[in-house]
């Protein structure tokens, strides 16, 4: 099993990607990417403010129920890090989410654009074409960044990883695609966003 890796990052990011196959659906790519670009430096920013509250002196209360004083400086301390997290790894994940949301979004775009047939399964093709090509490349990013970098991973373990990943990912999304399609036909018929979807036909048509 020296070959066979994953990263937790699976947990979560199958949501983000559901949800950016839900805005490009309704809103179209630049919308999608816009978001993610949005949400990239909100994450930045929560990264720098919790580094800051790091570096704050201070114990956390779980150092008060330690014993001994040693052992709660060690408690303290893997919360810090926890918490501030490795700026290799913030900026790994960035450049990784920033990259996939890209490809993803676009690439739903272009499948919706020949796929879509205005049913469940048109949303299900565009957005799991979309996911499995944009969540491999999102973990083969992170994982030649930071793994193989920082953590001393060969490139056997950065293929099979991002792809394993990208497997399980792919079936989380495709379980809850259903849900996603629900949603952004309940955009539709609720004509949310109506205003700007407008604005960008009227922009695109002067072009």
């Amino acid at each position: 099993m020296d070959y066979f890796c994953l990263n937790t990052g699976l947990a979560l990011s199958w949501i983000s990607f559901l949800c950016m196959d839900c805005i490009c659906k309704r809103f179209g790519a630049k919308a999608a990417t816009r978001i993610s670009v949005v949400a990239i430096g909100v994450n930045m920013i929560c990264a720098v403010i919790f580094w800051v509250l790091m570096k704050t002196p201070g114990q956390w209360a779980a150092y008060y129920s330690a014993g001994e004083p040693v052992t709660g400086q060690m408690i303290t301390a893997g919360i810090d890090s926890t918490f501030a997290g490795a700026w290799y790894v913030v900026l790994g994940s960035s450049a990784a989410m920033l990259a996939s949301s890209v490809v993803n979004s676009y690439l739903n775009h272009l499948v919706g654009e020949r796929a879509d047939n205005g049913r469940y399964s048109g949303f299900a093709a565009r957005s799991l074409v979309s996911t499995c090509i944009a969540q491999f490349v999102d973990n083969f990013v992170f994982s030649a960044l930071v793994s193989h970098v920082f953590f001393g991973w060969n490139w056997t373990q950065v293929i099979i990883c991002s792809f394993t990943s990208m497997l399980i990912e792919l079936g989380l999304e495709a379980v809850f695609t259903p849900v996603g399609y629900r949603i952004s036909s309940a955009w539709e018929k609720e004509h949310v966003g109506e205003n700007y979807i407008k604005f960008r036909n009227r922009v695109a048509g002067q072009l």
